[in-house]
């Protein structure tokens, strides 16, 4: 007996993709339109959310809000949640209503987003800008991406979606090295800055075409004449989950988002708490490093160009998958989709274990560069398969669908990553234990400012910088944290490998039915 609807059958076999330079001169101008779209907005978004964990810790002394990493979880797991599940529902209404339409709204939303962030600096403020970014970006996604789907094919799909991760990745890297500059006139003027960059959306809005529009108002009129009848979205939804490979792949990818994200939440602290970066600088300029504008813009160094910042060190997996993403795409077609997802789910857990084994500087920097390689095999190819397994006519639905794994393992991060670095391995939590294993009173210690205990350390110690940050590391299990995110990351590579082979008999088999 043969299946009712073998589209999705179809859909799971592999298809010949073409060349390098044949996919890249087949994408039609509306796909390069999305690009520019999506660039635009991860450069305002990246250029916020790269440095929202230091600014929320940072000392107020020095501008920033002086909450501890537990606080900090708070606001980003509500900021997790809304942004990766609002998708779940409106990629369904983008299908519905336009693209478009969606796209202008999410960018009103994200301009408010970045207002609250700059003109409210506190808890309060800073947790009603996350709620109202993330809402932004929610409904953002499922039109962009349904574009592409609609706008590419099988034969291109491929090198179109790694080409598409080039674009957030070149937003991804310019925006916090825009960010890191103008902090030092100000957090607030971080905010400012992205809310006026997303507004350049507005005028790429002006170019935008969405494909497939006549058919989708034809089957509107259908249906408000009652031609067609039309299932609720919610009903609609259920059905199209309840699939057995949407269920898998939803639970196996939720494991590598939950390891992926702690590289973004928590990475920034911890390289600012414990990487000490100026070897690396004297390496490339010598002792007294650079003056060269252009170099310390461009590699995210601090003003004195002597030491690269956290947010700085971050921007290098960026820059990496913008300069070769073109490369690792034409491989990673050559590759099963889910295979392609296991190899970069597991790269990406070793480069954790790098992370968590050393704090020097030469391998902070291999680490990023393996979990680049592994997330260039893996993101993109995951929004590549739920594009390719969709109908036609649910294609934002679909790709709204591929937030529910990252919404289950970032909201789970979210909170778990920064609080369990809060106890395990923040350097203000930590300086606050030191200070009174030498006997301060709790009393003095709950006094000091957030983000203001190791200064009140080294105070009390009469040790440098550098000399107590070594005795605190050696002293202290750092590196369990990444440990941890690793072993969730081979376990879902393992899941991935099985889950692909599953699929592919799955495949034959209902073929042969």
């Amino acid at each position: 007996m043969k299946p009712t609807d073998d589209s999705q059958t179809t859909s799971l076999k592999d298809v010949k993709q073409l060349g390098i330079f044949a996919s890249i001169a087949s994408l039609s101008y509306v796909f390069w339109i999305c690009g520019g779209m999506e660039m635009v907005e991860r450069l305002a978004y990246y250029g916020a959310r790269m440095v929202s964990g230091l600014y929320a810790t940072d000392a107020k002394s020095n501008g920033g809000l002086g909450i501890t990493e537990t606080q900090l979880g708070t606001i980003f797991l509500v900021w997790a949640l809304v942004q990766t599940w609002v998708p779940v529902v409106s990629g369904g209404i983008s299908d519905r209503i336009g693209y478009k339409e969606t796209i202008f709204a999410s960018t009103v939303f994200k301009i408010i987003g970045y207002l609250f962030m700059a003109f409210f600096p506190s808890y309060g403020g800073f947790m009603l800008g996350a709620i109202t970014l993330a809402f932004g970006t929610g409904i953002f996604k499922p039109g962009i991406q349904g574009t592409i789907v609609k706008s590419t094919n099988r034969e291109n799909s491929s090198m179109a979606w790694g080409v598409f991760y080039q674009t957030v990745n070149i937003g991804g890297w310019i925006g916090p090295l825009i960010a890191v500059r103008l902090q030092v006139l100000g957090w607030d003027q971080i905010f400012f800055a992205c809310a006026a960059i997303i507004s350049i959306n507005f005028l790429l809005l002006l170019m935008y075409k969405e494909p497939d529009k006549k058919q989708r108002l034809a089957r509107r009129a259908d249906i408000k004449s009652g031609k067609t009848k039309e299932t609720a979205l919610w009903r609609e939804s259920l059905r199209e989950l309840s699939n057995p490979i949407m269920l898998w792949y939803i639970m196996l990818f939720s494991g590598f988002w939950f390891m992926l994200m702690i590289f973004w939440d928590v990475g920034p602290l911890y390289f600012r708490d414990w990487v000490d970066t100026a070897p690396l600088v004297v390496s490339w300029f010598g002792e007294n490093g650079t003056d060269n504008p252009a170099a310390i813009f461009m590699l995210g160094l601090s003003e004195d160009g002597k030491t690269i910042t956290p947010v700085g060190l971050l921007s290098y997996n960026s820059l990496l998958i913008m300069t070769i993403c073109f490369l690792v795409a034409g491989l990673s077609a050559k590759l099963k989709a889910t295979n392609s997802m296991a190899i970069g789910t597991f790269l990406a857990s070793a480069a954790l274990i790098c992370l968590g084994m050393f704090n020097v500087a030469w391998i902070i920097v291999l680490g990023i560069v393996i979990f680049s390689f592994g997330e260039m095999l893996s993101s993109p190819k995951s929004s590549e398969y739920l594009g390719n397994i969709a109908p036609h006519d649910k294609k934002a639905m679909y790709l709204g669908f591929s937030q529910l794994p990252i919404g289950i393992g970032w909201t789970l991060e979210s909170f778990i990553g920064p609080y369990l670095y809060g106890q395990w391995a923040s350097k203000e939590q930590i300086s606050r234990q030191t200070l009174a294993e030498l006997g301060m009173p709790a009393q003095q210690i709950d006094a000091i400012p957030g983000g203001e205990a190791f200064v009140k350390l080294l105070e009390s110690s009469g040790k440098s910088s550098d000399a107590m940050t070594i005795q605190l590391y050696a002293s202290h299990n750092i590196g369990s944290l990444w440990y941890l995110m690793a072993l969730v990351g081979i376990i879902s590579a393992v899941g991935m490998y099985i889950f692909g082979k599953w699929t592919y008999r799955r495949t034959l088999a209902l073929q042969n039915a």
